[in-house]
């Protein structure tokens, strides 16, 4: 939660064609600031403008594609502010970050705040997280395991494969079985992360915080293989 006082704020400039790891840039640093714990953000788009290239852009009528300008505003203190800039100028390119001086008047926020819980001392070459959880479960207005999956990507974790059940029972003892014609169910969903040590020690807080209901569970593994396509520079 912000307080009174002296503070940063930071706009963001890009197009609104940039991407970023298959998805739309300005969500990229949106979630990216969601998931880093930055108190808000502010997305707009721009009618006209132009930047680095020197090409005009505005809106018109009967036109299909655009590459309107966006712009990320948020506020935040400085302290950590250092801490996720690097990673923020990194993402955005091509595009411009400015940084201001500004004070905050006031601030509110009806977010209640959770004890972090302390996380086991792992070893191991690398470790295999389950995560299991009702498909119905939520965490800030979205599923809970959309809502795992942005923050797995946004901390840069190797990758996550969800499987969807269609059956099984937790802790409440209730058995979930998949109907046919049910619009609506709350079958297991099982979210499987394998990834450096390090870095799943460094996410365990992140998600301790979001599984409110649910079974977390750690394995040794070794890592036959793991490869990826390098991505192209950026223009």
């Amino acid at each position: 939660m912000l307080k009174q006082g002296p503070a940063k704020k930071v706009t963001v400039f890009l197009g609104e064609d940039a991407h970023h790891r298959g998805e739309p840039l300005y969500l990229a640093v949106l979630n990216f600031l969601f998931y880093h714990g930055v108190a808000g953000a502010t997305v707009t788009k721009g009618v006209a403008g132009f930047g680095s290239h020197h090409r005009i852009h505005s809106t018109r009528i009967l036109e299909i594609s655009e590459n309107l300008p966006i712009k990320v505003e948020f506020v935040e203190e400085a302290a950590k502010l250092d801490a996720i800039l690097p990673k923020l100028v990194d993402m955005v390119r091509p595009g411009l970050v400015e940084m201001q001086d500004t004070t905050i008047v006031t601030a509110s926020s009806g977010d209640e705040v959770r004890p972090r819980l302390p996380h086991a001392a792992l070893t191991g070459k690398a470790k295999l997280v389950r995560i299991f959880i009702g498909e119905s479960d939520r965490w800030r207005g979205k599923p809970l395991y959309d809502a795992i999956v942005e923050s797995l990507r946004t901390n840069d974790i190797a990758g996550v494969t969800v499987y969807r059940g269609i059956c099984g029972y937790g802790a409440h003892r209730r058995f979930h079985k998949e109907k046919r014609l049910a619009l609506s169910s709350d079958l297991p969903i099982i979210l499987s992360v394998v990834d450096q040590e390090a870095k799943i020690l460094a996410y365990l807080p992140i998600l301790e915080q979001m599984v409110d209901e649910g079974l977390v569970v750690l394995s040794d593994v070794d890592v036959i293989k793991y490869t990826h396509r390098l991505e192209e520079p950026a223009g």
